[in-house]
This record gives C-alpha cells, structure tokens and sequence, in this order.
C-alpha cells in the first residue's frame, strides 16, 4: 500500500468516540498506546505554538493573550502557558467539571514543550521562511489537536471551558467560542500580543485540519460499562461535530422547514460531547 493510499484509508476510517468519565477512561483499554499518543501530541502542540510565535506573524488566541501578559509580568511564554491552563481550570469548579489525566498533562505538557522549542529554535529572518514557519506551526497544531483529541483521556482546560459554559448557559458552543476567543484576542493586544495573518489564518484552517486527521488517530476503545454498545458513536455523529467545533470548526447550519433550532441542536450535541469526557 503506498503513503497516499494508507492516508486515504485513515481518512475515511470509521472511529468511535466513546463517552466516559475521567475514571472510565483510564480503564477503557490500550492506555499505553493512548498516553504515548496522548504526549507525542501535546509535545507536537506545543513545539507548533512556539514556530508561531518565532513567526511573528500572529498568534492563535489564547497566545495572543498569553504573550500579552508576558510582557508586564517576568516570566517565559511557556511557563504563562501553564499558569493560564490552571487558572482556566479553576473555572470549571463553579462548572461542575472534572478534569481527565489528560486535561492534567496537558496544562503542563505543552507549556513545557513551547520553552524547550524555543530554547532551541532562533528567530526567523525573511518574510518567505516566516510564513512558512506559520503555515507549518498551524499544520502541526491541527494534527497535534487532533492526536491528544483521539486518546480520548479528556479535553484541554480551555476546550472544557468553552463547553462548560456552553452547558451551563444554555448557550450555543459557537456563541461561547467566539465569544471567549474574541475576548482573550482583544485583552491580549491591548497588554500587547501579537495579532496578525497568522491569528486569522489559525481561525479558519485549525478546523479543517484537526477534522481531516481526526478519524485516523482516533484510538479505538470500549466503554467500561458498555463494552462497545449502542453508547459508542462514530465520527460521522454529533460528538465530531462537537469536536470540530471545540477545535475551531464552523458548525453546520440547521435543516431547513421546521427543523430544531441552533440552540437546541447544540444543547443536545453538547450535552453528548459533556458525556464523552466525563462532564455530564
């Protein structure tokens, strides 16, 4: 088989993701390979978020925020990063959320890997290797996000967020994104991050590019309870949408004539997304 037959078949790869909580998880098999996955992907986040940054070309969102703040307190980008990660999830206490091992390592995990990278990467001169670089860091994070998505150990701190909120507020997930990113975006430049193409550029191809790789590393596994029941969903479903949405996806539009509303389908798809990492 060649390379581009293996990528088309992992492409069209039927996946599930089964909904647990952070307890389940740890005890729905191939926890190894999972945790490998799991790592691999938040090191590969983290070295893409420092290549944007080394760009200078923009950075997604939360860096945006997160450079801002480094800039009137004395500290390092990936050191702000876990700091920002915690304090993200002291918000889901008054959520009711509980964090999964995977939540965990990756407030720690990608704050690590941005500070190595950078240790070891220089500042990139002219404007043809910066873009590059840009084009190359939003790559690497869209598979990276898609890598620790499919160990299914549970959300980031700033994805559980996003639904809890959505949850709690009754509120669509594209409403509170938004809402959030705009937020942290605009708080960011005025402490001074850095806004710019790659900003945009990350808005609109994370999306598409964490949906792509998603089904091929997926990791299948079984619900403790359920031992690959009805519970288990295929990528096809509402869950990946949720997925999609939390990495930046624009969700789709509801059916015409009488169909349920917005706010109703993504009530529904985010209750299932809660359930699928522990967060009902």
């Amino acid at each position: 088989m060649s390379p581009i037959q293996a990528l088309r078949r992992g492409v069209t790869r039927r996946v599930e993701l089964v909904p647990m909580n952070p307890v389940e998880q740890l005890r729905a098999g191939r926890l190894v390979h999972r945790l490998v996955q799991l790592l691999v992907g938040l090191v590969l986040f983290g070295a893409s978020m420092a290549l944007l940054l080394r760009a200078q070309l923009g950075l997604e969102p939360w860096g945006v925020l997160q450079y801002g703040l480094i800039q009137h307190i004395p500290m390092s980008y990936g050191a702000m990063s876990i700091v920002v990660s915690f304090v993200v999830l002291l918000l889901w206490i008054p959520l009711r959320q509980w964090p999964g091992l995977g939540t965990v390592l990756n407030a720690v995990v990608i704050g690590l890997a941005i500070d190595a990278t950078l240790s070891v990467v220089p500042d990139i001169e002219g404007i043809g290797w910066r873009v590059l670089a840009m084009l190359l860091a939003i790559a690497g994070n869209g598979v990276a996000g898609a890598m620790y998505i499919g160990s299914q150990l549970g959300p980031g701190p700033r994805d559980g967020l996003m639904t809890g909120l959505a949850r709690r507020t009754g509120r669509s997930i594209r409403l509170v994104r938004t809402s959030l990113e705009v937020t942290v975006v605009v708080l960011g430049f005025a402490l001074g991050g850095i806004v710019g193409v790659g900003t945009v550029l990350y808005a609109l191809l994370i999306g598409p590019v964490v949906q792509y790789f998603l089904p091929m590393l997926t990791v299948r596994v079984q619900h403790p309870a359920h031992h690959g029941d009805a519970s288990a969903v295929a990528l096809s479903s509402p869950e990946e949408l949720e997925i999609e949405r939390a990495a930046g996806t624009p969700p789709a539009a509801a059916p015409p004539g009488g169909g349920p509303s917005d706010s109703a389908v993504d009530g529904e798809r985010e209750g299932q997304h809660a359930r699928s990492t522990g967060q009902a």
